[in-house]
């Protein structure tokens, strides 16, 4: 909106008396019919006959003159009376009638207000400060009416939503009420069938003991029916021990010259014999391999086994051990991998940690003859391993939820009594379980120890 300085006006055409001037800001509404009559009148002028800041406007539109210039023209036509009187004979041309009634001071009660403020603010004819000022107390009234009508529209429109939000707020908790209701009856539900499957739980766990003991009670008649076939062959084999000594003395007999009678006892005796042969086949008795002798405990010379080598005055950390325990006849040398790479080497990524490891492991193997077996815990690997064991060394990983533990305790229980098996891992639980199943625990330094000499 352009505000008028309550400055004096300039100077108007010979005896037209004193200059009128506004005492207040133009009306907008006002400012903008005349904005848009200079905005059409602006085409009917020369460039130079137009003030020099508004030449640049000279080739638009009147639309786009009057958004883009509309301050520009307001300014002119105030500031500039010959301008403002070039813009008064366009307008005079464009609408005679409304134009000529102004300057009577008679314009149309029918008139558009404002089109006769806009026109009189142009033309500048006696009283047109009391035309504009009316225009615009007659703009404010129409204004103040449509926004008094537009808020009584706006009352009403608001008062609809809220007894549209009120109906649906309502039909909401109706249908809360009614889901809560059914929930409500749904956790009844629930809460019974969580009571009959924990009774169904008891009851199965009832059952569930009922066939453990009936288990026990089986393997207890079968360690029964067991030690019944145990002492029936101990028996057979008595009968079949006096049989073999009566056919002894029956040849003996035959061959001293005896009777006949004799000769029927050989042959009873051969039948006795070849029915206690059927007898054994038929129970599968194994040929006896254990002598008497083999069963008085003694020590026999030249079969050292790992106790024997722990209770030797070497240092746990010696790698002399090491080398003695791997000279035991067929010995098993089990490696937690991870365990002794991350205690030698633990900066180094995995896979080279192994290639180190197994590399050491191979060359151990060549110059000792131990079997070797070395186990990695499977937990680490994000994907499966592609590796090529190198020559002499079993490379193991434990499965999905074993660890390498689990695994080495798998191994040493494999292993029959009585064979050589020394593990080397520094977890403390696995050399204690591997111990307490008769296989030798080492340190983990020990065989990096072992393995830097290689």
């Amino acid at each position: 909106m352009v505000e008028h300085a309550s400055g004096a006006e300039p100077a108007a055409a010979a005896g037209d008396g004193p200059a009128e001037v506004l005492d207040r800001p133009l009306p907008e509404g006002v400012r903008r019919r005349v904005v848009a009559f200079v905005s059409e009148a602006f085409g009917g002028l020369t460039v130079a006959e137009l003030p020099g800041q508004l030449r640049q406007y000279a080739r638009f539109t009147p639309t786009r003159r009057a958004k883009f210039a509309g301050n520009a023209m307001a300014a002119a036509l105030e500031g500039d009376p010959v301008f403002r009187q070039r813009i008064g004979e366009r307008l005079k041309e464009s609408q005679p009638e409304l134009a000529g009634a102004v300057e009577a001071g008679s314009p149309p009660a029918a008139a558009d207000p404002v089109d006769v403020a806009a026109v009189a603010y142009v033309l500048r004819p006696t009283g047109w400060v009391k035309l504009v000022a009316a225009a615009g107390e007659e703009a404010q009234r129409a204004f103040a009416e449509r926004a008094d009508e537009e808020g009584r529209r706006e009352v009403e429109r608001l008062r609809e939503e809220l007894a549209q939000a009120r109906a649906l707020i309502k039909s909401e908790n109706e249908a809360l009420r009614a889901e809560l209701l059914a929930a409500r009856k749904e956790a009844e539900t629930l809460q019974r069938k969580l009571r009959s499957a924990q009774s169904d739980v008891k009851r199965g766990e009832a059952a569930l003991r009922k066939v453990v003991s009936e288990i026990d009670g089986a393997k207890a008649d079968a360690a029964a029916q067991v030690a019944a076939a145990e002492s029936e062959t101990r028996r057979l084999k008595t009968r079949l021990g006096e049989a073999e000594a009566g056919l002894e003395a029956s040849r003996r007999a035959v061959r001293e010259g005896r009777s006949v009678e004799d000769m029927r006892l050989r042959l009873l005796l051969d039948t006795v014999l070849e029915g206690a042969q059927g007898l054994r086949r038929e129970l599968a008795l194994p040929p006896a391999s254990v002598r008497p002798a083999d069963t008085v405990d003694a020590v026999a010379p030249g079969t050292m086994t790992p106790k024997d080598i722990a209770a030797r005055a070497l240092s746990e950390t010696d790698p002399a051990l090491l080398d003695q325990l791997l000279g035991l006849p067929q010995v098993h040398l089990l490696v937690d991998g991870y365990n002794v790479t991350k205690t030698g080497y633990p900066t180094m990524p995995l896979e080279k940690q192994r290639l180190r490891l197994l590399g050491g492991l191979s060359v151990l193997a060549a110059q000792t003859g131990a079997e070797v077996t070395c186990v990695f815990d499977g937990a680490e690997l994000a994907a499966p391993v592609l590796l090529a064991p190198p020559r002499g060394v079993r490379v193991l990983f434990s499965k999905p939820g074993v660890t390498a533990d689990e695994l080495i305790r798998q191994l040493v229980r494999a292993e029959p009594s009585g064979r050589p098996v020394v593990v080397v891992s520094t977890d403390k639980e696995v050399a204690d379980g591997v111990a307490k199943a008769g296989a030798r625990p080492v340190a983990s330094l020990l065989l990096l120890k072992r393995l830097s000499r290689v």
